[in-house]
């Protein structure tokens, strides 16, 4: 007969052997699947460094969900398409204009400016014939609902009627149902004067002007006059509060002291009337030798794709003494307004500092 002690010690080897066996046979498999490690999500790019490209004199137009770019190139004009401006390098840029070879408007080709008005696309744009006397500002029209599709047809010069000068930089300011032809000017013919001005004048349609010009500003302030007298490159700019700005850029783009400069249009003021013009007294952007920013200016505006931001975009050159040729560069920042709804511009950000990308940009 097995004793107590003996047969508790055999019910516990036996429990141990049952245990040892389930063990062993379930070794490997589970019930639970295995976890799975989770896969982290595409890196989304939401910096940007300025420059953003190379260029100079660049605008901007905004229509449904794209931007339209361009910049000088000397003989043509090419066209960017983009959804998101930080990434514009990436864009693919298409040739919309070659002049002819030796037509009045076939060389030194600046600043092509780009607008839907009345249904069509327009482009303003600077040219001549080599011999800098006979710079003109001329139009193409495109009928086609894409920009980057269609024919560009050549609509000839746009000036003011007697006063077929000197004439670079073209924009259009659209206010009250109305449209206004801006651009840099000369006094006369003859070229003696090459203070430079900017005129404004009403349009009848958007390639014919009507009546005479005005002059809205010119060179008097001493920052305006690094080179030589210097306003150039107007472009309008309206506040949320729907305030009428012309910012324009003033002194010799060949120098380190080219900047932006600001005319306000009181209320109610007629964009024709001079004395309805008040100029601020100091340039609202200027040179930032610390952040590599040298003669910015030339610039043109547009908003975050889901416009809740202000930006700007300019040139500027990334050393000093660089001049006004081929090592400018094209940079972009965001901007504010202040309490009493004028623009605040800042300071040149910076060349190599990352910036948060346009707000809404994918």
């Amino acid at each position: 007969m097995i004793n107590n002690r003996k047969l508790m010690k055999y019910k516990h080897q036996l429990v141990m052997l049952w245990l040892l066996i389930a063990v062993t046979l379930s070794c490997g498999k589970s019930t639970e699947p295995a976890p799975i490690k989770p896969i982290d999500p595409p890196t989304t790019v939401s910096e940007f460094t300025n420059p953003i490209m190379n260029g100079a004199d660049p605008s901007v137009f905004q229509k449904d969900g794209k931007y339209y770019y361009l910049q000088t190139n000397g003989v043509s004009i090419t066209l960017w398409t983009t959804t998101a401006m930080s990434k514009l390098a990436s864009s693919t840029p298409r040739t919309v204009f070659t002049p002819i070879t030796g037509t009045p408007n076939s060389r030194n080709v600046w600043a092509p400016e780009m607008f839907f008005l009345d249904g069509k696309w327009y482009i303003y744009y600077t040219a001549g014939d080599g011999n800098d006397v006979n710079q003109r500002t001329w139009v193409l029209e495109n009928s086609s609902a894409d920009p980057t599709t269609g024919t560009w047809v050549d609509k000839g010069k746009i000036f003011s009627s007697g006063a077929d000068f000197w004439a670079i930089d073209g924009s259009v300011l659209e206010l009250n149902g109305k449209k206004y032809f801006m651009w840099c000017g000369r006094p006369d013919k003859t070229n003696v004067d090459l203070t430079q001005n900017i005129y404004i004048a009403k349009m009848s349609n958007p390639f014919t002007l009507e009546a005479t010009a005005t002059k809205l500003t010119s060179p008097e302030f001493n920052w305006e006059k690094n080179g030589f007298g210097v306003n150039e490159g107007p472009q309008a700019l309206i506040s949320p509060e729907n305030k009428v700005f012309l910012i324009y850029s003033a002194s010799y783009c060949g120098t380190d002291d080219y900047a932006l400069g600001m005319l306000s249009l009181k209320a109610n003021g007629d964009p024709l009337v001079q004395a309805d013009w008040t100029k601020a007294s100091q340039p609202v952007f200027a040179k930032q030798q610390q952040g590599n920013a040298f003669g910015p200016g030339h610039n043109s505006f547009f908003k975050s794709p889901d416009s809740k931001e202000h930006w700007i975009i300019y040139h500027a050159n990334s050393g000093s003494n660089q001049g006004c040729a081929g090592n400018r560069n094209i940079r972009m920042q965001k901007f504010i307004y202040k309490a009493d709804g004028s623009p605040d511009f800042g300071q040149p950000v910076a060349t190599g500092l990352k910036t948060n990308i346009p707000s809404g940009e994918l």
